[in-house]
């Protein structure tokens, strides 16, 4: 006797529907850097993306209602000297956004209310300290501006307000 055997699936019934061009953002040069990131970030107001930018790093900040094609000469944040690695919007304040570098700086930036209208490129806060490239930054999800930054030197640094605390040195795990 030959059984029909049909694999269960929760979602053999689900389909997806492509999105119309009006609802995706196009035509942006994404960053071609090799790095565990995921390139953007996205607050109530905002999405930012790291972009591919001669002469440094830099990201796009748009207005979620701004789907379509994204002009090339659209403004955008750009003050790192090196690549821009990662990016994270402070769950606290919907226009503040931090960024990490392979310049070995952390920046926070202040974004204007309506958005870019011309380039940004002087952060409200720049912290140094990192002696290599600066991986992951972090907002603290409850406190208030604490901000983590970690990348390959095994060091990493918060910010209180405009005040830079005191570094914590990691040790890496030795065997």
């Amino acid at each position: 006797m030959l059984r029909r055997v049909v694999r269960q699936s929760k979602f053999r019934h689900v389909f997806g529907q492509a999105v119309r061009n009006d609802q995706i953002y196009d035509d942006i040069r994404v960053s071609r850097v090799t790095w565990d990131s995921s390139f953007c970030a996205v607050n109530p107001k905002f999405v930012a993306i790291i972009i591919d930018a001669s002469g440094g790093g830099a990201f796009l900040v748009l207005p979620l209602q701004k789907t379509g094609r994204i002009d090339k000469t659209y403004p955008t944040v750009c003050g790192h000297m090196g690549p821009v690695l990662d990016i994270d919007w402070c769950p606290h304040n919907d226009l503040v956004i931090a960024s990490g570098s392979e310049d070995c700086k952390v920046m926070v930036w202040q974004i204007p209310e309506n958005g870019l209208e011309e380039p940004l490129s002087q952060p409200a806060v720049v912290l140094e300290g990192h002696s290599k490239r600066v991986g992951i930054v972090t907002w603290h999800p409850t406190a208030r501006n604490v901000l983590l930054s970690a990348g390959s030197s095994c060091q990493s640094s918060s910010v209180l307000g405009k005040e830079a605390l005191p570094q914590l040195l990691f040790h890496p795990l030795t065997p």
